[in-house]
C-alpha cells in the first residue's frame, strides 16, 4: 500500500504542476491516468461502480465526484483531485485540493482549516482510540472555523477494496464507534465547505456540489494505524525524484 501511495502522491504533485489557467480537467486526467500506468499501477477510479474517469477532478463550490471534462482552469479556482491507485492488489486512496493563483482572504482560510482538520484526524488514528475521536477531531476544527463538514459523505477503510469498513464521519462524538487496531488502514478526508453543510448530486449521477454554492475543499491520506504511537501516512507527499518515479 506504501508504494500504491507513492504513486498517489506523485500523480498529485503532477497535477499540481499542471493545473494552470488554461487547461482543461479532461487533460489533466489524461496527464495522471498515463503517468500512474507509467508506474506500474492502475488507476482505481476507473471503472468503478462505472466511473469513466482515471480521477475524480472537482472545481470550486464542487465537493467530491467531479468527472473530467471540459472545464478549463482559471484564475481564482480552487481544483480538488482524488486520486486511487490499486498497486499489487492493494490501494492507496488522497485527494489534495489546489489554489489556482490569487484567492480571496476567506477562501485562503478555508484551505488552510482543511488542512488542520486533516492532520487533527489523523493525529486520533492510533491504536485504542475510536473512530468518533477522528470524527470528532475533524468536527471541531472545521465547525471552531465557522465553517461546515459534509455530513453525507464520509472516510473510510481502504486496502484490497476501495472503500471497506469503518466508515469515517467527519463529525460525531469522541469515545463511539469501532475501536481503531493495528495494522488498520483507514482513508481520512475531511470534505468541507464555506457555507452550509448540504450537497445535491448533479444529473451525471457522480458529481457531488454545495447546495449554496458555496466553495469547497477536500484533503485525504491514507494511513496505517501502528502498534503504538502516530500513524504512518501512506501518502505522503515526496519528490517524484526521491520516490523513484518519472517523468
Amino acid at each position: 500500500m506504501a508504494r500504491a501511495g507513492e504513486v498517489v502522491a506523485g500523480t498529485i504533485a503532477l497535477l499540481g504542476e499542471h493545473a494552470q489557467p488554461g487547461i482543461t480537467t479532461a487533460e489533466l486526467d489524461r496527464l495522471a491516468e498515463e503517468f500512474i500506468r507509467e508506474q506500474g499501477g492502475v488507476p482505481t477510479s476507473k471503472g468503478y461502480r462505472g466511473f469513466p474517469a482515471a480521477t475524480c477532478i472537482s472545481p470550486n463550490a464542487m465537493v467530491v465526484h467531479g468527472i473530467p471534462g471540459k472545464h478549463r482552469v482559471e484564475d481564482g479556482d480552487l481544483i480538488s483531485v482524488d486520486v486511487g491507485v490499486t498497486l499489487d492488489g492493494l490501494v492507496a486512496d488522497s485527494a489534495y485540493t489546489f489554489r489556482i493563483g490569487a484567492v480571496e482572504p476567506e477562501v485562503q482560510r478555508l484551505l488552510d482549516v482543511g488542512k488542520e482538520a486533516l492532520a487533527a484526524g489523523i493525529a486520533q488514528a492510533r491504536a485504542g482510540n475510536r473512530v468518533g475521536d477522528i470524527s470528532h477531531a475533524v468536527q471541531a476544527v472545521v465547525e471552531g472555523a465557522g465553517f461546515s463538514v459534509v455530513r453525507s459523505l464520509v472516510g473510510h477503510g481502504v486496502g484490497r477494496s476501495y472503500h471497506e469498513e469503518p466508515q469515517i464521519p467527519n463529525f460525531g462524538d469522541a469515545g463511539r464507534g469501532a475501536r481503531l487496531q493495528a495494522g488498520m488502514t483507514l482513508a481520512i478526508e475531511p470534505m468541507i465547505t464555506a457555507g452550509g453543510p448540504d450537497v445535491y448530486l448533479h444529473d451525471d449521477d457522480w458529481s457531488i456540489s454545495t447546495a449554496d454554492g458555496s466553495m469547497a475543499v477536500h484533503f485525504e491520506h491514507t494511513v496505517a494505524v501502528a502498534e503504538e504511537g502516530p500513524p504512518r501516512i501512506l501518502t505522503a507527499a515526496k519528490s517524484r525524484e526521491k520516490a523513484g518515479l518519472v517523468p
